[in-house]
């Protein structure tokens, strides 16, 4: 049976479709924003290198890394190496996006790479396994990324001294219920749960007796080796065969796919 998707002649569709797929998990990212904006004002940063940051930096984890040593002067060899250790994930993060972005003009490429934070790479990953990635669609969720990012912590660089604990309230756990979310999307069977086990074990062992930010790579190196352990020739050929109708995705009249992109759907 013939798909029908919003393809890439409908860039507008597939721009707003972006934007309304990212606003509900930029939301979730409020509280963190907010903490983040405060702590940096109480350490002297002012509004201006907050926003700098936000968009320079764009990677929340490495933000708050970088909030927590900072002094004056800054040991910037410190920050330096520190936002490289706890980012380094973005180099497993490129290489499983890269092959899903066939639609975008090499141009586009590397400004693609600027956005792709966390939450934005599983998205992406998720709307790849039903359907063709296209740039407006991937540009429109970055936009949301960025723009709400920058809001949210400009925001508690005013208003975070009143906001107190985040904890006292629960919404530390904000952002681990919206990665649980995320991760049930991808649940494909026990696969999956190997896979899951593995990653989280390991960075949970590693946390526990390795200081820094090394645990990230260990639970991500474990999944990776979890799944080729685990992966089976005839996975590709079940998910192609099964796959569900994603038009949900994008509002709007759909078009048949393309041939070229159909091709591009089962390699």
């Amino acid at each position: 049976m013939q798909k029908h998707i919003n393809g890439p002649d409908e860039p507008r569709v597939e721009f707003t479709a972006g934007i309304i797929k990212a606003l509900p998990i930029i939301l979730a990212t409020a509280p963190f924003g907010l903490l983040l904006g405060a702590i940096a004002a109480q350490k002297g940063l002012s509004l201006l290198e907050i926003g700098l940051m936000s968009t320079l930096v764009f990677a929340g984890s490495a933000q708050f890394v970088a909030i927590d040593v900072w002094s004056a002067p800054a040991p910037w060899l410190a920050l330096g190496f520190s936002a490289l250790l706890i980012n380094l994930r973005h180099v497993l993060m490129g290489a499983s996006i890269a092959p899903k972005l066939g639609l975008f003009p090499r141009a586009l490429k590397p400004f693609a790479m600027y956005f792709l934070v966390d939450e934005l790479w599983a998205l992406a990953e998720a709307r790849a396994a039903r359907a063709p990635l296209t740039p407006a669609f991937y540009f429109g969720m970055g936009l949301v990324f960025i723009v709400g990012w920058n809001t949210w912590s400009l925001l508690g660089g005013v208003i975070g001294p009143v906001l107190g604990d985040p904890a006292a309230i629960g919404f530390d756990f904000a952002f681990t219920a919206l990665f649980i979310v995320l991760i049930v999307s991808f649940w494909k069977g026990p696969q999956t749960g190997v896979v899951l086990i593995a990653s989280a074990g390991t960075a949970a062992l590693v946390h526990a007796h390795v200081e820094g930010a090394w645990y990230i790579l260990a639970g991500a190196f474990a999944g990776m080796i979890a799944a080729a352990i685990t992966w089976r020739a005839d996975d590709g050929e079940a998910t192609n065969a099964e796959q569900p109708d994603w038009s949900a995705d994008t509002p709007g009249p759909r078009l048949e796919v393309a041939p070229e992109h159909a091709t591009e759907r089962r390699s």
